[in-house]
């Protein structure tokens, strides 16, 4: 009789722990019916118990991942071995709505899950246990994590005045582009230009006033590239672009389009207009080029070449 009473408590101490425990307990026979439904899975799918009891469960739950599910309990019945998911995997099992405000930006639970045979004393398996967990603050921290790991490799790379790449990692992506196009035997062009009589624009109306010029002329370069080009500031009022698949009369079309763009803007400034013209350079990748480096110096003696003529022109490398 003690003995009858014991089970008996004992049992009522593991129906309380099933209830009030703070993770989703679902037990499946083998047919996908729904044997047990703690306090956890009602409180969160808004489904008593009694209304699941030996009900189907994909007919309650239309948008649980059938055949993933399907598949992976029977391997667990199959092998009479758990099976685990974590979020990184599949973000959830059951779209449950998260209404815990710490973890509020996110709309829906991010969860763990465990599916367990439960073993009879012979051996076999009947039912399984999944176990669902909560992750949605550890999800939602790993993400804030990612997400400013990312903003912060942004930054890196980006020239805060110019909002294109600083100088070195443009110089990356040249050596990238150089080593590709080298590979491959294609062609790409780089482009070195800077802004016409820029000291005289400090001197006359200040650095601020520099500033906003330099502003400017990265804006409309922004607005000229394409998805592909890559554009960076490679010092002072010197930019760079790698003109990718553009041989040098291309990428002379690109520049003059850019230049005209430039010499008919005004920059605004207290007050004043402030007229600017730029002078381009275009090299055109050649084999024989050594590396990179020289090839940015090509770029540059057509650069210089464009100066010394009158500025406010585009000159090839080959026609210097």
């Amino acid at each position: 009789m003690d003995q009858a009473i014991d089970q008996i408590k004992e049992f009522h101490w593991l129906m309380d722990m099933i209830q009030t425990i703070e993770v989703g307990l679902v037990v499946l026979d083998a047919d996908f019916n729904v044997r047990v439904w703690n306090s956890f899975m009602e409180s969160h799918s808004g489904i008593d118990a009694l209304n699941l009891r030996d009900e189907n469960i994909f007919e309650h739950f239309p948008d649980l991942p059938e055949t993933w599910l399907r598949h992976k309990v029977n391997t667990v019945f199959t092998l009479k071995t758990r099976s685990f998911m974590t979020w990184e995997q599949r973000p959830y099992l059951f779209r449950f709505r998260n209404d815990r405000p710490i973890t509020g930006t996110e709309s829906v639970m991010f969860q763990n899950i465990t599916i367990s045979p439960l073993v009879s004393v012979d051996g076999s398996v009947s039912h399984v246990v999944i176990m669902v967990y909560d992750v949605t603050s550890i999800a939602t921290n790993r993400k804030a994590l990612e997400h400013a790991n990312d903003e912060l490799a942004v930054l890196s790379r980006t020239d805060s005045l110019t909002q294109l790449n600083n100088r070195g990692h443009w110089e990356e992506r040249l050596v990238e582009e150089f080593s590709r196009i080298k590979r491959y035997c294609e062609t790409s062009s780089v482009v070195m230009f800077d802004i016409d009589h820029f000291k005289n624009v400090n001197d006359t109306y200040g650095h601020p006033a520099g500033d906003e010029v330099i502003r400017t002329v990265s804006g409309l370069l922004r607005e000229s590239l394409r998805e592909s080009d890559v554009a960076g500031r490679y010092g002072g009022e010197e930019f760079g672009i790698i003109l990718t698949n553009t041989d040098a009369e291309a990428a002379f079309v690109f520049c003059e389009r850019l230049r005209g763009r430039i010499e008919a803007s005004c920059v605004l400034h207290e007050g004043r207009e402030i007229n600017i013209t730029v002078s381009f350079g275009v090299s055109e990748f050649k084999h024989d080029t050594e590396d990179h480096q020289a090839w940015i110096e090509q770029a540059d003696q057509a650069l210089y070449a464009a100066k010394e003529s009158g500025r406010n022109q585009t000159w090839v490398h080959a026609k210097v």
